[in-house]
């Protein structure tokens, strides 16, 4: 298989072997290979995890487990709330690692 590379990249690679950590521009490439598919696979993964949250979010809305918000001072309120509750528990977090 043959590879093309820009100029920059030839260099990177170069410079990696040269620094001593790779013996080949082989094993640069496969190390660099080896990193994009763990990269694609976490990626994968996180793409899993939100289509789980999303669909309990269309469960809840299904059910009927939603609060209605029907205007700006609701909203602000709610909001406030999400804040304040997210403070408590960084702060909670804080006091265990202390």
């Amino acid at each position: 298989m043959n590879v093309s590379l820009t100029p920059e990249l030839e260099a990177f690679v170069h410079d990696k072997v040269a620094s001593g950590r790779y013996t080949s521009a082989s094993e640069v490439v496969r190390e660099s290979l080896r990193l994009l598919e763990e990269r694609e696979w976490i990626r994968q993964r996180r793409v899993d995890e939100l289509r789980v949250e999303i669909q309990k979010g269309i469960d809840d809305v299904e059910a009927g487990r939603v609060i209605e918000l029907n205007n700006d001072d609701e909203l602000k309120e709610f909001f406030e709330d999400i804040k304040r509750r997210g403070r408590e528990r960084l702060n909670a977090r804080r006091s265990k690692e202390a």
